[in-house]
């Protein structure tokens, strides 16, 4: 496979603090990849330099093989960004600016091809100004990807958007990672990154702690299901690689039914929260909406 964005001891400072510190990671052609942390970990700031609207105060970063900063119109033809504003500022209808954005690349998607696919074939005609906000994050996605890129970025691309919408989001992922398309997602919905995603990396306090797939993030005793339990008056549970084994020989204790019988197996919040706390963050579920 080859390297579509490498990221090699990045840090950026700001009056002597760093917001990013010695961050390392890679990311493969064709593969998605979620950014997560709390808000102020670092993660915009890191997609930023990625995108090159950013100098790193330390490290190097490659995008298609190329430093952002030095990177010139072609390679900006190559790369997507969906940032987290809702909707350009602009008198023009949806279609005008995707007319426009469909002249300046030069292997561009058809516009109606796009507007059909993210359901805005309809509101084509409306000033970007009357759109719901929901439809302005279809335009911000519309633009991101009307060119065709290699490599896009999606800085919190559904925060705010309705479950059905949000989900429509998620089918054009999906068919982006089938032709090959690079995804760099940050978002603070964990069960998104659970859908979306091949690989995660967890950014905190501006460090990555965690770097590995969907499916083996935070390390097998972060996943070890629970098993939980009333014994008379008392609540009880049990950490188990084995939990059906487990089950079958506390029911044989019981004589059978087992009061209060529960199964849990981590959910990629519960390791993402469980970080957090082990890292001294002070957040909430709203860090994780689900």
């Amino acid at each position: 496979m080859n390297t579509a964005i490498e990221v090699q001891g990045l840090t950026k400072r700001y009056g002597g603090s760093p917001v990013v510190d010695d961050v390392t990671f890679s990311i493969e052609q064709g593969e998605t990849f979620a950014l997560l942390g709390p808000n102020g970990a670092g993660k915009s700031t890191t997609v930023e330099t990625l995108e090159g609207y950013r100098k790193p105060s330390a490290g190097t970063v490659r995008v298609l093989g190329t430093d952002p900063l030095k990177a010139g119109l072609g390679w900006r033809s190559r790369v997507g960004v969906v940032a987290q504003s809702l909707g350009a500022d602009t008198t023009l209808t949806a279609r005008e600016l995707l007319t426009h954005a469909e002249r300046v690349f030069p292997n561009a998607r058809k516009v109606d091809d796009v507007l059909s696919q993210l359901g805005l074939l309809n509101h084509a005609r409306k000033r970007i100004g009357q759109l719901s906000g929901g439809q302005k994050r279809r335009v911000d996605l519309a633009l991101g990807i009307i060119g065709r890129p290699e490599v896009l970025f999606l800085d919190e691309p559904t925060t705010g958007l309705d479950p059905e919408v949000r989900r429509q989001m998620w089918d054009i992922v999906h068919e982006l990672s089938e032709h090959r398309t690079t995804v760099l997602l940050t978002t603070h919905y964990l069960d998104e990154a659970e859908q979306l995603a091949d690989r995660a990396g967890v950014i905190i306090a501006g460090r990555v702690v965690a770097l590995d797939s969907i499916a083996n993030i935070g390390g097998a005793d972060a996943r070890m299901p629970v098993v939980r339990w009333r014994d008379g008056d008392r609540h009880r549970e049990e950490r188990t690689e084995h939990p059906t084994e487990f089950v079958t020989t506390l029911s044989r204790k019981h004589s059978g039914e087992i009061p209060g019988l529960e199964i849990i197996r981590p959910t990629l919040e519960d390791i993402y929260l469980g970080m957090l706390r082990a890292h001294g963050t002070d957040s909430t579920r709203e860090e994780a909406r689900a």
